[in-house]
């Protein structure tokens, strides 16, 4: 293994132990320390990869987001051409994968979302990763025609994020909904916003 590889391993090993953490103590439960000992690694072995809390900050996002790119398999969505009744299949399937195999990025994801909120630097960083998902989605709803594609992201956004909270943390937590149930969703707000009833 190559001094680069292993440097990569490494790095991946503690942005994983972090946002495992993350999702368990939540942000208090979070310090180069604590990173250490989850990983198994040296004390000091953080600290070294990732000098202050804003960069094991920025570390933890950006794997957050190749994560979750992986689970929502944006790029393997249903050609537009395809019709409305793909998308809403391969957005539900997105959201059900997410919501019933990986609660744990999802947990992490509010965690960094929240300290984000107070910390600017790192508010341009999670927008900054996170515009890859709203540019494919706009991509998308472009596609199928949307006469206001960016609102119409907005409400798609905000539609699967708040429905995730619900059931990963909020409200709903004791019951994630089936697919043909989140399909149906989707396939009513997507209708809606293209004209489509």
């Amino acid at each position: 293994m190559s001094v680069r590889t292993a440097g990569a391993a490494r790095a991946e090993l503690v942005a994983d132990t972090a946002l495992a953490l993350l999702a368990e103590r939540g942000m208090r439960g979070l310090t180069h320390r604590a990173v250490d000992e989850a990983a198994g690694l040296p004390q000091g072995s953080t600290s070294n990869l990732a000098r202050t809390r804003q960069a094991l900050l920025e570390l933890a996002v950006r794997r957050h987001a190749e994560r979750e790119a992986r689970v929502l398999g944006l790029e393997e969505m249903p050609d537009p051409r395809d019709g409305l009744d793909a998308l809403a299949d391969g957005l539900a399937l997105a959201v059900h994968r997410s919501l019933t195999g990986h609660r744990d990025l999802l947990l992490a994801r509010y965690e960094l979302a929240l300290e984000a909120t107070r910390r600017p630097g790192l508010r341009a960083f999670y927008d900054a990763t996170g515009a890859r998902f709203r540019d494919r989605l706009t991509t998308l709803v472009t596609a199928m025609g949307s006469t206001d594609p960016a609102r119409h992201v907005l409400s798609l956004v905000a539609w699967a994020d708040g429905l995730m909270f619900s059931c990963a943390a909020g409200s709903f937590s004791s019951r994630v909904p089936d697919l043909d149930e989140l399909r149906a969703g989707l396939r009513e707000l997507l209708a809606g916003m293209l004209g489509r009833g």
